[in-house]
């Protein structure tokens, strides 16, 4: 697993919000009354246009790697992305391509927000059973992009209120992502329309619950598995002074509970056997983002001893990312190579064996592997990600960096890519392009005026190259007129 720290965590959310104050005053009072439902293909337009909200969900992205504590980690990102998409491909009304991503944060929440991104907490992730509740729980946030739920809120406060939309903007998103510290600013921004807005987010939740649940069943998914969730939800939190963030922002009355069970008997029951992907994901996620590692080895060495597990491909797993994250680094690769004998592509079993090859100083048997599954499966994340780096530890920095280069050709703005390009021109003495990786790096955190200053700390570095500087000289341009394009919007 490649370790990545952002490099501003200073930067919050609310940097973001400030780029759109300028298009307030273009909101227009929507003809509609405000307790019913617009015809979906044309709301949300008077407040903002899909390329506007597309915009404005990058600069969101960006923001977010940059204030909150995002699992930077391949595998987990190819598996939730492959799973969303799945169910993407046959939802109506997408226009833009989704992006979804993890929040290292153990409370069960997940949220949607401008221009196709969808954020999972790693929480709501091991506290779902099947792949179907997980599931259940993304098409439920897809829904809400494609009915854009958010611009028709905008637009119904608007109307009931003169709130600019930059304050309502930055008060929605914060609700999405801290709900807590987000309904203290949405009751503050709104006081007067809050029960407007009450009602208008429950008829979207019932509405997304509604689209999620059919998209659901076409996806090839058990329909079942939204009320399933809901009701594991509503029993565990129902006496809990203080629920999970999704129960604030995704209320559950008995009612809407019953709705699902009702919806999802509509169509045909599927009972599906175990996802392997899925209880390596959830394993994954308990072995190294929660608890201890010796907390961990005694649970998954008690599941495998009473065979509580459905499957135990997944329990052996945790237990080998448990006795890496112990430093117990033979019992890891002897369990991790069994494993891997069985399933010899499996992408989670790579990943982990390529960490222990490493720590285990086994450089060379880590480009062993990587370097025949690099032809099998060129330019995929997971491979790519850990040859690249297993060459730098290998200090066979041209390789690396050829490897990388073309990556980002296909998969421009990966920011492990750029992270681990900037790690390698460090080590390798190359500060010039050490200083135009960082400033990508800056960039994809929303820095623009920190990357333009790196790109200008490396022209200096090419005073013999004047193609080099012609090319920094433009990609600083270019930036400049990004962060100018989010003032103007």
């Amino acid at each position: 697993m490649l370790n990545i720290k952002p490099l501003l965590s200073t930067l919050t959310l609310s940097l973001s919000i400030a780029c759109v104050t300028s298009f307030s005053s273009t909101i227009k009072a929507s003809e509609y009354s405000k307790n019913k439902l617009p015809d979906i293909g044309i709301s949300g337009y008077s407040v903002l246009s899909l390329d506007k909200e597309r915009q404005i969900g990058l600069a969101m992205m960006r923001q977010i790697r940059a204030s909150q504590p995002l699992i930077q980690d391949p595998v987990l990102i190819e598996y939730i992305n492959q799973l969303g998409n799945k169910l993407v491909k046959n939802a109506e009304n997408v226009s833009y391509p989704f992006e979804f991503f993890l929040v290292n944060n153990n409370e069960l929440n997940a949220f949607a927000f401008f221009g196709g991104h969808v954020g999972i907490h790693s929480g709501l992730i091991t506290a779902a059973d099947t792949e179907s509740e997980l599931a259940s729980v993304l098409a439920h946030e897809i829904s809400h992009v494609t009915q854009r739920h958010l611009a028709r809120r905008l637009e119904s406060q608007n109307q009931s209120q003169g709130v600019t939309a930059a304050a309502m903007i930055s008060s929605i998103v914060i609700s999405l992502i801290n709900p807590a510290l987000g309904m203290a600013a949405l009751s503050t921004t709104m006081a007067a329309s809050q029960q407007a807005s009450i009602n208008y987010t429950r008829g979207n939740e019932k509405e997304a619950d509604r689209v999620g649940i059919a998209l659901l069943a076409s996806s090839n998914f058990n329909p079942q598995g939204a009320a399933s969730f809901f009701q594991k939800m509503s029993e565990k939190y129902r006496y809990a002074s203080k629920p999970p963030a999704m129960l604030l922002t995704h209320p559950l009355p008995e009612s809407r509970i019953t709705d699902a069970r009702q919806r999802a008997h509509n169509y045909p029951a599927r009972p599906l056997a175990p996802s392997l992907a899925f209880e390596l994901a959830k394993a994954r996620i308990t072995a190294r983002y929660e608890s201890d590692p010796k907390t961990n080895i005694g649970y998954y060495q008690r599941l495998l001893n009473k065979k509580h597990y459905a499957l135990q491909e997944g329990a052996q797993y945790g237990l080998a990312l448990s006795y890496f994250e112990n430093n117990e680094l033979d019992k890891a690769q002897d369990l991790l190579e069994a494993l891997r004998a069985k399933d010899k592509n499996n992408l989670f079993y790579i990943d982990a064996l390529t960490d222990v090859y490493i720590a285990n100083s086994k450089v060379s048997d880590a480009l062993a592997m990587l370097s025949y599954l690099n032809l099998l499966m060129p330019n995929n994340q997971v491979v790519t990600l850990n040859y690249a780096n297993a060459l730098l530890k290998a200090k066979e920095y041209q390789e690396a960096a050829h490897l990388l280069q073309d990556f980002l050709i296909v998969s421009p703005g990966n920011f492990i890519a750029y992270d681990l390009l900037t790690t390698l021109y460090r080590e390798q003495g190359n500060m010039g392009l050490m200083h135009v990786n960082k400033a990508e790096l800056l960039a994809l955190l929303g820095g623009y005026s920190k990357a333009v200053d790196e790109l200008q700390t490396s022209y200096s570095f090419f005073e013999d190259k004047p193609l080099q500087q012609k090319r920094i000289k433009a990609r600083i341009l270019q930036l400049q007129e990004q962060e100018n394009r989010l003032k103007r919007l």
